[in-house]
């Protein structure tokens, strides 16, 4: 594996992008990548050459280890102060859009009753909740998400996330740009060779790669997922993280904030000067600083007259003003690129109208939560396509993929007290499965409805709806 220089990774040269054209390119293949191992392994050390450095600094920006600010060169002088603030604006960013597209979880709901269980249990034993919104994290932080489906041993249909420094998706070269095959590669824990996992249609290959990036293949098995059991959720159509487009920003907050901090404390190490005609022992100067006092005497001048002294200290001086000017412009552009509201100076978030008033606020990042969330749906009904295939195999079950419904709820403060209000008020009448689906901690209606009836179960639920209207 190519070993990584963080010093290149992090600090960002003059004139020179911070990430190479390389970094983010998908991987595209004409034929049977698993008959071509050469071309595989050139494409594996391609993956760690030039695209896990880009998503080894988005990772290290999101753990608030911002490599410009920590690993460049910042202060001449070895007695001056070299303080090194982070700011961690990438997981403010991330958790932000992360917690507003999945902090309400989505919902998925098939019109078959059977088919609907069976996708509620499945995500049930996947804790789909909490996967979700994993793969919403990564791919804001990283521009992409990788999901593996895979049977356990106890025949259970399973998904979980790969990790994207460790996987990527292998396309054909047509217009629809189907993937055809994906790779997962990890380096064995205090050993030199490293594992290649590749997920072709039906089949898994697994190989020895050693630090020359040749392959061995020990083994293969099939799978029965009739497509790569591989899921790539995209962030955007250029694959490109959240805050990845601000990090220069980053650096310039991180930046502004050390050297103010290199201020205050330089200005208490100050060099003392001290004027006048005196005769004063050095020694005698250092233990009066060290005392915080100073007594100067000075001597006569030539007609006798007793000079002046005076003593006062030297340092840079600071424009306050200009200086937090500049960083507040440096704070509020950061969450202006990113689409985050700035809630520090906000007046108006608080009392009743606090939602809708938010929504102003959030009017882009909404527009960039529907493209997310476009592109979760698509991914999502192929994870669902691949369950329906090995089901399918299996003779467990079979259903329609299309027929899903997918619903993504924003999570935010909401006036669904006045909306109910105004609605019912001009007349309007809603029905109890609408009312508990409008309900943020109801995650399926039906389910819902139907553990109303079982605690009843002396009334059908047509029954207790007319019970319900009545009233």
């Amino acid at each position: 594996m190519a070993k990584v220089n963080e010093f290149e990774l992090g600090v960002q040269r003059t004139g020179k992008a911070r990430f190479s054209d390389e970094a983010n390119i998908q991987y595209i293949y004409s034929g049977d990548i698993e008959q071509d191992t050469q071309t595989l392994s050139k494409m594996i050390q391609h993956h760690a050459e030039h695209q896990i450095p880009r998503l080894w600094t988005l990772q290290q920006y999101y753990k608030g280890t911002n490599v410009n600010i920590l690993m460049g060169k910042r202060r001449r002088e070895e007695h001056l102060a070299d303080n090194r603030a982070t700011h961690n604006f990438a997981r403010y960013v991330s958790q932000f859009i992360q917690g507003y597209l999945m902090g309400v979880p989505l919902k998925t709901s098939h019109p078959e009753e059977s088919t609907d269980e069976l996708l509620r249990d499945i995500n049930r034993i996947n804790d789909a909740d909490e996967h979700n919104s994993d793969l919403a994290l990564d791919q804001s932080i990283y521009g992409r998400a990788y999901e593996l489906v895979y049977r356990n041993e106890q025949h259970e249909t399973r998904f979980t996330n790969l990790s994207v420094l460790e996987t990527f998706v292998i396309y054909d070269d047509t217009i629809e740009q189907r993937p055809i095959a994906a790779v997962r590669y990890f380096k064995r824990q205090f050993q030199d060779e490293s594992v290649v996992f590749l997920y072709t249609k039906d089949k898994v290959y697994q190989y020895d790669l050693d630090a020359a990036f040749k392959l061995r293949l020990v083994g293969e098995s099939h799978h029965f997922f009739n497509g790569v059991p591989v899921v790539e959720y995209s962030n955007n159509k250029f694959r490109q993280g959240d805050f990845e487009d601000v990090l220069s920003l980053i650096d310039l907050y991180d930046a502004a904030q050390s050297d103010t901090a290199n201020y205050m404390q330089d200005l208490n190490d100050a060099m003392l000067v001290i004027k006048g005609n005196l005769e004063i022992d050095v020694e005698k100067a250092k233990r009066m600083k060290e005392n915080n006092i100073l007594m100067l005497q000075t001597e006569g001048d030539a007609d006798g007259r007793a000079g002046n002294a005076d003593a006062d200290y030297i340092y840079k001086q600071y424009d306050v003003a200009g200086t937090e000017a500049y960083k507040d412009r440096l704070f509020n552009n950061i969450l202006l690129f990113t689409s985050i509201p700035n809630l520090l100076d906000d007046k108006t978030t608080t009392g009743q109208a606090s939602g809708e008033a938010l929504k102003m606020k959030l009017f882009a990042l909404t527009q960039k939560r529907a493209t997310k969330e476009r592109l979760f749906k698509k991914s999502l009904r192929d994870r669902y396509r691949l369950i329906s295939n090995v089901l399918n195999k299996a003779s467990e079950a079979t259903f329609d993929v299309s027929d899903i419904t997918i619903t993504f709820t924003e999570n935010l403060p909401s006036m669904v007290d006045a909306e109910l209000q105004w609605f019912t008020q001009a007349g309007g009448r809603l029905s109890q499965e609408t009312l508990l689906e409008n309900l943020s901690f109801v995650n399926n209606a039906k389910e819902e409805m139907e553990r109303i009836i079982s605690e009843n179960p002396s009334r059908t639920l047509s029954e207790y709806l007319d019970v319900v209207e009545d009233e």
